[in-house]
């Protein structure tokens, strides 16, 4: 039976364990955390937002990102490195910020997301959605803008519910502060909200006690050693470790592991911050997943908690809580939900999201034939971690995979 190692204990490295182990690989997972799902997959949005797929790039958002840039609780920030990947990464994503490539990207990300759904249904089979506060909760995206909302109106899919202010706050009430604000909303059924560290625990132990899984070993990967063609050994604080295949998931760490390799990953860290806060007996938590499109921020009723998710900040591989974009956060929030747990003591994370240009992930092969990848997810990891796993262990296997992997593959 081939020994497999994968590297990275967050929601992509433990679901491509678990879909590798499922195909009949001897799997051992390595996570340098105590614990895993605790870096990216610990306090992020929660969306499942398997319609909603957005690519980041697109035409115009260079001139709104400059105006972003001036706001003082705007989504961007950015800080310029004395590092080349920052300035070959900017360079890609600008490439990427025109209409005909967001399309080419969105309808490759949508097939994604459709396979991310079936095989998150049938990963519950054995990980109870319970386990994770997974709800079917639904998307509502609002709009400020009258000519952003008519333009998403029209691209909306034809099941989509296209809501002017009133029908938006009657569909979901814990937004009623801002109808006067509102051109209107978006809703979709069929979205989820789940708590992703919880997930990642729950998969974890299912993990366990699998027949073909080996244990987590908690080692801090510093390179990977290759030789003829082959990857034949990770290097570790704790020694080398050797298998039959290797995969890399270790998000933004797996930037400078795949570099030991020689191999260039187009990866920036998007840093996000988010606020969870418990729900009191007298809030009115919004029932609705909402993304509010113009302050590009994020709220979901999580189990007992309201998670508020936001901001992309460009400032390296620094997952260091800034207070004042936290501040931001909250008066954010604050306006838009007096009425819900915004104003309680809040836990504050901040998380890097491993983003590639053109939004998409990166999933399959090297120029080592035993060397893997499943990596920059952005902040879609929990949306496509098991879809991505899912083609990975069939790519392991030579078969034929059930989307077309154009978009989504090293080369593209």
């Amino acid at each position: 039976m081939s020994e497999v190692i994968v590297i990275g204990g967050g929601v992509v490295g433990l679901t491509s364990a678990w879909w590798l182990a499922e195909a009949g690989y001897r799997v051992t997972l390595v996570e340098r955390e105590a614990e895993v799902g605790s870096m990216a997959s610990y306090r992020n949005g929660g969306q499942l937002s398997y319609r909603y797929v957005s690519p980041l790039a697109d035409a115009g958002v260079p001139l709104k990102a400059l105006h972003w840039l001036f706001q003082p609780d705007g989504p961007l920030r950015f800080r310029p490195e004395a590092d080349l990947r920052q300035w070959r990464w900017l360079a890609r994503f600008l490439a990427n910020c025109n209409a005909a490539a967001n399309r080419r990207t969105t309808a490759t990300l949508l097939q994604l997301g459709e396979l991310s759904r079936k095989a998150m249904s049938e990963l519950s089979l054995h990980v109870p959605l319970s386990d994770f506060a997974w709800r079917d909760a639904g998307k509502l995206v609002v709009y400020r803008s009258p000519r952003l909302f008519e333009r998403a109106a029209s691209l909306a899919a034809a099941d989509a519910e296209v809501l002017p202010p009133a029908a938006t706050v009657k569909r979901e009430p814990a937004l009623a502060a801002l109808q006067a604000d509102l051109a209107g909303g978006i809703f979709n059924a069929g979205e989820a909200v789940a708590d992703c560290h919880a997930f990642c625990l729950a998969l974890a132990r299912r993990l366990q006690s699998h027949p073909n899984f080996n244990g987590v070993l908690h080692r801090d990967v510093t390179g990977i050693r290759t030789e003829h063609g082959q990857a034949i050994q990770l290097d570790t604080t704790s020694g080398p470790l050797r298998a039959d295949q290797f995969v890399l998931a270790a998000g933004i760490a797996s930037r400078d592991l795949a570099a030991s390799a020689g191999i260039h990953l187009p990866l920036y860290p998007l840093k996000g911050y988010s606020l969870s806060a418990p729900i009191r007996p007298s809030d009115v938590p919004p029932q609705i997943s909402v993304t509010d499109f113009e302050r590009k921020v994020l709220y979901a009723r999580i189990g007992a908690q309201l998670r508020v998710a936001a901001m992309v900040d460009m400032v390296g591989a620094d997952n260091r809580i800034n207070p004042r974009r936290i501040q931001g956060l909250v008066r954010l929030a604050r306006a838009a939900l007096p009425p819900a747990p915004a104003n309680a003591p809040a836990e504050a994370w901040a998380g890097l999201r491993p983003a590639t240009p053109d939004s998409a992930p990166i999933i399959g092969a090297t120029r080592y034939d035993n060397l893997w990848l499943n990596v920059g997810h952005g902040p879609l990891g929990f949306t496509f971690a098991c879809g991505t796993a899912s083609l990975l262990s069939k790519m392991l296997r030579g078969e034929a995979t059930p989307i077309a992997l154009d978009g989504l593959t090293l080369r593209r």
